[in-house]
């Protein structure tokens, strides 16, 4: 299986796939919606998320959400049904949340912010759930995290403040950078909050920013170039899932132009060579996610849920990657990292 957003999301033609979710081991059941059980059927929550580029199973980045069904007690089939449907870009999630309501769906799922924003312009009613959403009370999607209103909640990754806290991470492992490079899909409603976030902190840090937007993978090697030619001499990712899904091409273009950067995902360092990442616990969100699930369907409404924000954050630096770079990492920010790749 591959991550959710193809090798060109942005360009390859409606791809929306739906099927019954399963996996191995069995996949959820408990007491479902009361009014869908009085009626004689089973409950139905449809999941809407960015293409996994398989039509055979759910993404791995989701995991731990339906472990957590299952750990709760959920049988597919028996008391809750799962549609999974997938989106090739952002502009289909209209359509798809227009699906879930011809499906009948008592509760939505949203994996993005374009999603959410489309489920909760199309119903009212249906209760929603984030799974792990960048910021969304800077996109309107709540009016607050202790009182979301409405007929959505679930989890936030603080998306907005992180992305200042990478710019101080890559501040602190090359203190001489001074042009930061910042790659952002300007499309999608969380960018803009994170790059005003990044200009916001820029001043105290001693830096300016390059900002490009990308809006295609082919965007990625022409802002590099611009970079070049403007004497960047670091790089920041803003956290949107076109880059999870272009993070080697990311990786590699930041190694061919030297340049020390922080990513949003750990699978940028783990995986792909790059130099350090910050980023959210996402399985310890998903796992949570589920519980809100279970209590929707158990009566709770989502207006009494709160939102919630992550607790666990992990920083990864690849040594290797450092060594490559000329780099030396300081000792006080090595102590800090929980990951340390040689």
């Amino acid at each position: 299986m591959t991550d959710p957003i193809g090798s060109e999301p942005l360009r390859h033609p409606l791809g929306r796939r739906r099927f019954m979710a399963a996996m191995a081991g069995g996949f959820l059941a408990i007491p479902a919606i009361a009014e869908a059980q009085r009626a004689g059927r089973i409950p139905k929550l449809c999941f809407l998320t960015l293409d996994s580029g398989t039509a055979q199973a759910p993404s791995p980045r989701f995991e731990a959400f339906f472990k957590g069904l299952r750990d709760l007690g959920y049988v597919h089939g028996q008391t809750l049904t799962i549609e999974y449907l997938t989106a090739s870009k952002s502009e289909e999630f209209p359509a798809l949340a227009a699906e879930c309501l011809r499906l009948q769906a008592d509760i939505i799922v949203v994996s993005t912010t374009p999603a959410a924003r489309a489920a909760k312009s199309t119903t009212r009613t249906i209760p929603i759930v984030m799974v792990a959403l960048g910021d969304p009370v800077g996109t309107g999607l709540v009016e607050s995290l202790a009182r979301p209103g409405g007929n959505l909640t679930g989890m936030s990754q603080m998306t907005s403040g992180l992305a200042a806290k990478r710019l101080e991470l890559l501040k602190e492992a090359a203190p001489r950078t001074s042009r930061v490079l910042v790659l952002s899909y300007l499309v999608d409603p969380i960018a803009p909050l994170q790059v005003k976030a990044l200009q916001e902190a820029a001043p105290s840090l001693g830096v300016t920013l390059q900002i490009h937007d990308i809006q295609t993978p082919d965007d990625l090697s022409v802002a590099f170039s611009a970079g070049s030619r403007e004497r960047a001499d670091g790089l920041v990712i803003t956290a949107e899932s076109i880059f999870r899904a272009q993070r080697a091409r990311v990786t590699e273009l930041a190694a061919r132009h030297k340049l020390p950067a922080v990513y949003p995902y750990a699978v940028f360092a783990v995986e792909s060579g790059g130099l350090m990442a910050y980023d959210v616990t996402d399985a310890d969100l998903h796992r949570r996610a589920a519980t809100y699930v279970d209590k929707i369907l158990k009566g709770a409404k989502p207006a009494d849920l709160p939102v919630e924000q992550p607790t666990k954050f992990k920083l990864v630096i690849n040594l290797k990657t450092a060594k490559t770079l000329g780099l030396t990492i300081p000792p006080a920010l090595l102590a800090r990292a929980d990951q340390v790749i040689e």
